[in-house]
């Protein structure tokens, strides 16, 4: 074994960098990790959010702590001390110029003769879009013309293809199983012509349906931000939701606000929990810290919306700061070495966040260990103490953080907002552009789906008779004979100061749970009645339709998502149903909180604090249903 297997180079970053995903996401989660084999030749495609973040998480967490070999250009190899490096940190070099494939995937297929693994990013680039956009031929064809080789290399051992769906969710999710090349050998090696393209299609159908049934797919931004300021309603407290189940559940939201008009008030609940989305957003508070407070919410929709009288905003900031005060002591020494790793610069992108913790890392730790090494006089008993305790500091700044500060800052934001002249408030006009939410800039570079059947087969069928109608375009585009940019930036917009905009969040917060409180009451309301029980049915995605409810039809191989001719996704043979009081047992037997308007509250327990209202100028008009 050569110096360059051991990829030295490949495993010291991995442990650095795992170092600092560890310190920014607050939990980082594999599951169905005994699906990846072992030992053996793999192919791993991977969902792509963020250009630096995906191969982090996908080398650090990913099981048996395989090494992972990554695509790069070729030409990089040329300078020996450069190719050393490239090795040594486990890159695999593509000649993009070569129009052979058998050159083009020679260092993908000697890698994987040897038995290791090789990740890729299926999609070709980063982008922010709801839903998985494209899903490139390179994987297919590299997993297809190893097999080739193996054919022709008796003892090679088979190659797999494992999906895994990276959901940025404080966690990384592999359940996807592995997919055979079994399926796909008949007609690889079929002497029609455009047969091995056919194939290669096929299987990048397979891996998309893979990678589509593990993430979470919203047909536009307004349904996708529906459905997550709804999850964070009903599930108010930050990680109340089961890792295992949060694809399952955003997924069901999201096919739940994909129902247009599956209740007379669907488009007022919609417009109100956008709003309140964006306020949200323009503010950078979240709906967990703010349901931390004791705010008054009343459910009823006929009563108009209150905001938290001036003595009640002051008496939570004063518990706040008298609770903070008591941590003080304890909280001062981690923050002036851990800040970096915490949420203070939200305006700054996660991967930027990254780099500079993992900078400040190397320069501050070392710090604050030797610091307190010399109060010890540098013994080694003061050696085992001064570690023992920046590591105890960092983790209880760390919960500080998450908790008392946030909640802290939070309690302040309000107070101000409150007690802050009312006509320093946003009139509504100029308040207008902050309730609608953002959308990230169109990336160029992705691939817009020409017609009504591009994508998905789940179970493909494997034949000559049917090849012309799978036979891709013939301008396909193999991994790495165009480079795209780096992810453009998403439109920003100026922030309003908080003190003009927080009346209007608390409004905005109250009219969002009523308005999902009496969506849900004519949810169940209509389910319930004796002709319309169990007659009502709302959208689903193909996978949990099957496990839940039913199809709409049989889709045939190759039929999968398309526009039409204004450009809008026509993907009518994705969806099945669900009945709607299914949809909400679901939800409530995955720890949902679901409001009812009916009922004035949710529980005994909850939503019981009240507060006097302002004046007749703090109210809004009684939402009607």
């Amino acid at each position: 074994m050569s110096g360059n297997d051991y990829f030295v180079l490949h495993r010291l970053i991995r442990y650095v960098t795992g170092l600092a995903a560890v310190s920014f996401f607050s939990e980082i989660r594999v599951i169905g990790g005994e699906n990846v084999p072992q030992t053996g030749p793999i192919i791993v495609t991977a969902t792509h959010h963020n250009m630096m973040l995906d191969p982090v998480i996908l080398s650090t967490t990913f099981p048996n702590k395989r090494i992972l070999h990554y695509w790069s250009k070729a030409s990089l190899f040329g300078n020996p001390v450069m190719r050393q490096i490239l090795l040594s940190s486990g890159n695999i070099p593509v000649d993009r110029k070569s129009k052979d494939r058998q050159v083009l995937f020679r260092g993908t297929i000697e890698a994987l003769a040897k038995g290791s693994a090789v990740a890729l990013f299926p999609e070709g680039t980063s982008y922010t879009e709801p839903r998985i956009m494209q899903i490139k031929d390179g994987a297919a064809w590299a997993a297809l013309e190893y097999t080739k080789y193996a054919r022709e290399n008796p003892g090679s051992q088979p190659v797999q293809v494992i999906p895994a769906a990276i959901v940025y969710t404080n966690k990384s999710k592999y359940r996807s199983r592995p997919i055979s090349m079994d399926p796909y050998k008949e007609l690889f090696f079929s002497d029609v012509e455009g047969a091995p393209r056919a194939a290669a299609k096929q299987l990048s159908q397979a891996i998309e349906s893979e990678l589509l049934k593990h993430t979470v797919n919203a047909t536009d931004w307004d349904t996708l931000y529906s459905a997550r300021m709804a999850r964070d309603i009903l599930w108010e407290k930050e990680g109340t939701i089961s890792l295992d189940e949060f694809v399952a559940i955003s997924q069901t939201l999201v096919d739940l606000f994909s129902t247009a008009d599956v209740t007379p008030n669907f488009s007022h609940v919609q417009n109100k929990l956008l709003e309140y989305y964006s306020l949200l957003q323009s503010t950078n508070l979240t709906n967990s810290i703010l349901s931390t407070l004791p705010l008054p919410r009343d459910l009823d929709p006929h009563k108009p919306v209150t905001l938290p009288s001036r003595l009640l905003t002051l008496l939570i900031f004063i518990r706040d700061t008298c609770t903070s005060l008591l941590h003080l002591p304890f909280f001062l020494f981690p923050l002036s070495y851990t800040c970096p790793f915490t949420s203070w610069a939200e305006e700054t992108q996660a991967q930027n966040k990254v780099a500079f913790g993992l900078v400040s890392l190397f320069l501050i730790y070392p710090a604050a260990f030797f610091f307190l090494w010399a109060l010890f006089w540098y013994t080694p008993f003061g050696a085992i103490l001064a570690a023992t305790t920046v590591y105890m500091f960092a983790i209880y700044h760390n919960r500080m953080i998450n908790g008392i500060a946030r909640r802290f800052i939070a309690a302040w934001r309000v107070l101000i907002g409150i007690w802050a002249p009312k006509k320093w408030d946003l009139s509504l006009t100029a308040l207008s552009p902050y309730t609608t939410p953002s959308i990230p800039k169109e990336n160029p570079w992705i691939d817009k789906p020409k017609s009504a059947n591009t994508t998905t087969a789940a179970s493909p069928s494997i034949s000559t008779s049917n090849l012309p109608q799978l036979l891709p375009d013939p301008n396909l585009v193999l991994p790495g004979e165009q480079e795209p940019p780096v992810n453009p930036r998403s439109r920003s917009r100026r922030r309003p100061p908080t003190r003009r905009i927080m009346r209007h969040v608390l409004r905005a917060r109250v009219e969002a749970v009523k308005a999902l409180a009496t969506f849900f009451d004519q949810l169940e309301g209509a389910a319930s009645t004796e002709r319309g029980k169990k007659l009502i049915k709302v959208r689903a995605s193909r996978d949990l339709a099957q496990l839940y409810g039913g199809l709409n039809g049989t889709r045939t191989a190759g039929a999968g998502v398309g526009t039409s001719s204004n450009g809008v996704v026509d993907d009518s043979q994705e969806w099945g149903w669900r009945y709607a009081t299914e949809v909400v047992a679901f939800l409530r037997r995955r720890g949902a909180k679901i409001p009812s308007a009916s009922g004035g509250s949710i529980g005994d327990d909850e939503w019981t604090l009240t507060s006097d209202a302002e004046a007749d100028s703090d109210k809004l008009e009684p939402i009607s249903s």
